[in-house]
């Protein structure tokens, strides 16, 4: 049960609390220290830690992180791909990032483990407050019913850490809020909840998710292959077990350090979904690759993991009584894809310019005012390119259109080239060419998605 504020106690322990310093999260946290706020990003595991993740990045992905100042170099461990290799319908293309002013021409690979600790660290360096090891288990509620803080409960012993030059970041002051045993309660202003696709905090504030919204599956692990270091991310729009073909669709990402992050994912558009065992699906179209690429059992250096999907907003409102959802606790993966890592951190940017202002006004009525705008300017970022991504999911869940349309495109590689920037949600608006343009009207016709 939520607990409620007493008058009495203390102080706030931060302008803003932000929960889960996954990318959307520690983007957030990172542009409300920049704003001069004072941020307390709650992490419930320690750095470095795994999330399940194609672990590939559009240029959309790459534009946030050179906002945040990351050093995206191949100096820095980054490996760079020049883009999208794509299978299906007996053919293979490669198909370039597109030249745009918008965004640059190449996509990059890390794990998660390395880049979210990254990320959480850039908003270290910036001036956040980190609490790792820490859950939150619930909200802070004053008499009105706004959030106004969360309870926490931290680990009972330490994990190691790492010991790089983060450590140094991470700081040495103890950690700010009560000091009861096996737990605190901690507050803020305003909170965030960027605590991923279950959302816990949301889930206690009596926001559900949408039935009305897709939702994706997707499972993936690591294999040792000479297929490490490819110039192109690979996308299988066919998956074949023989000679039969199985449901969904697959991807493989050479990481540059000896291994294959392999996976494939499902909608829930399909028949097949919920009723699939995923990791042996995995399994049986492996079987199908050439046995030199090196997809085997014996190769494979990681456990095969699963994670949803949350897609086109199917987590609403965005704004509720005190509580800001981003990431994937806001469901803002992209339908057409399954990207999830780019909009995460663009919604942490959005969402601390808003509060950024809100706090900034002189009363608690105009403050909330400013909040409560927060959905709408979502919507005018993603609401129409989001219902064009569902209408999208829903023909792809047809496995006979779906076949058509991959013999048909493949066909036409001019036709490829246009449905890789619909897909990556990657044009020129205003200085693009004729692919641009007939992207924007599209989206702009499309209704707002409510």
């Amino acid at each position: 049960m939520p607990a409620h504020r007493d008058p009495g106690q203390r102080d706030d322990d931060a302008d803003v609390i932000v929960v889960g310093a996954g990318p959307s999260g520690s983007a957030a946290a990172y542009y409300l220290a920049q704003a001069g706020l004072d941020v307390l990003l709650i992490e419930k595991s320690r750095f470095p830690r795994d999330k399940v993740c194609g672990d590939g990045l559009t240029p959309r992905a790459v534009k946030a992180l050179v906002a945040m100042g990351v050093d995206v170099s191949e100096e820095a461990g980054w490996l760079r791909n020049k883009g999208l290799r794509v299978i299906g319908g007996g053919m293979r293309l490669e198909l370039d990032w597109p030249e745009l002013s918008s965004y640059p021409g190449y996509g990059l690979v890390r794990t998660r483990a390395s880049l979210d600790e990254q990320l959480a660290r850039r908003a270290q360096a910036a001036g956040v407050k980190l609490l790792e090891g820490t859950t939150v288990t619930g909200p802070v509620l004053d008499d009105d019913g706004r959030i106004v803080g969360v309870q926490t409960q931290a680990e009972a012993e330490e994990k190691p850490r790492s010991t790089d030059n983060a450590e140094r970041l991470r700081g040495a002051s103890p950690p700010p809020g009560g000091t009861t045993p096996g737990g605190r309660t901690l507050r803020a202003r305003v909170v965030v909840a960027a605590d991923g696709n279950s959302s816990r905090l949301s889930i206690a504030m009596g926001l559900r998710k949408r039935d009305d919204r897709p939702m994706g599956v997707a499972v993936r692990t690591y294999y040792t292959s000479p297929r490490h270091k490819d110039d192109y991310l690979e996308s299988w729009l066919d998956l074949w077990d023989g000679d039969r073909l199985l449901p969904g669709y697959g991807w493989i990402f050479g990481m540059g350090d000896g291994t294959s992050n392999v996976g494939l994912g499902m909608l829930n558009t399909s028949t097949a979904f919920g009723n699939t065992d995923y990791k042996a699906l995995l399994r049986r179209w492996l079987r199908s690759m050439p046995d030199e690429w090196g997809y085997t059992e014996e190769n494979r250096t990681e456990p095969v993991r699963g994670a949803a999907l949350p897609m086109g907003f199917n987590r609403t409102p965005h704004y509720h009584r005190g509580l800001l959802l981003a990431g994937d606790a806001a469901g803002m993966v992209n339908p057409f894809n399954g990207e999830g890592i780019a909009y995460a951190m663009e919604s942490g940017e959005i969402l601390a310019r808003v509060v950024a202002q809100a706090l900034a006004r002189p009363t608690a009525a105009e403050t909330e005012r400013v909040l409560r705008g927060y959905p709408e300017i979502l919507q005018d970022a993603y609401g129409r390119y989001y219902t064009l991504g569902r209408i999208f999911v829903q023909l792809i869940g047809r496995p006979k259109l779906m076949r058509y349309a991959t013999a048909r495109g493949m066909h036409h590689p001019q036709l490829m080239k246009f449905a890789l920037k619909l897909l990556a949600n990657l044009s020129d608006p205003m200085d693009g060419d004729a692919s641009d343009r007939i992207i924007s009207a599209m989206t702009r016709l499309a209704p707002a998605s409510r």
